[in-house]
């Protein structure tokens, strides 16, 4: 049994670290860009699998993530750097974490957990220093109470991730004004959650 977790953690890794290296960074994004013009503009560069622009889309910039079939469009989507997209020449890095996948049966499945969504913030690029404690006193400080947190990657990943669910909505609307804190030695991305944080899950990931 021990075997087959550990053959399964270590597939789950290399998916995660395969997934990094087709997935690209932008930054600099015109708030009243679209994913779907954002994709377009990466499909020069090869086939894009998924697009998730983050941030407050009433602040002036945004980010996003561009995941690619393969590592070689990642690459080329390196050159695109600079290219005005809306007003702004946007930026194009790297990216040091992979897009989450939305598994359609992790979305909203009824009235609640839709309520529940909406309380809910989806951070990215978290010092892997930063423990779980930290993320939730750094979003109860700034933001208000957090009911339930959930952070995801391994000490080993150069950063973190963690789905953030507040008690009220208004702490989570207020949560993505935090995105570009810096929490430990990186600045945090913060954008809204497409899926709940449902009570079930692996109960070490909780708070």
């Amino acid at each position: 049994m021990n075997k087959k977790r550990l053959g399964s953690s270590r597939l789950l890794k290399a998916q995660w670290d395969d997934s990094i290296r087709r997935t690209v960074y932008v930054s600099d994004i015109d708030h009243q860009v679209t994913e779907e013009q954002l994709a377009a503009l990466f499909l020069s560069c090869g086939q894009v699998v998924d697009c998730r622009v983050c941030g407050d889309p009433n602040s002036v910039l945004r980010f996003a993530f561009v995941e690619f079939t393969d590592e070689g469009a990642a690459h080329r989507a390196l050159s695109l750097a600079g290219t005005v997209l809306g007003y702004y020449p946007v930026r194009v890095l790297p990216s040091k974490t992979a897009i989450v996948p939305v598994n359609p049966t992790f979305l909203p499945q009824s009235e609640d957990e839709r309520e529940m969504c909406a309380r809910t913030i989806y951070c990215t690029n978290i010092d892997k220093k930063i423990s779980q404690v930290e993320v939730k006193l750094f979003f109860e400080r700034f933001c208000g109470k957090v009911a339930r947190l959930r952070l995801l990657g391994e000490y080993r990943h150069s950063a973190r991730i963690a789905f953030v669910e507040f008690e009220m909505a208004e702490s989570a609307i207020a949560a993505l004004n935090c995105s570009g804190a810096i929490l430990g030695s990186l600045p945090i991305r913060v954008s809204p959650s497409k899926t709940p944080v449902r009570p079930c899950m692996t109960r070490s990931f909780m708070i």
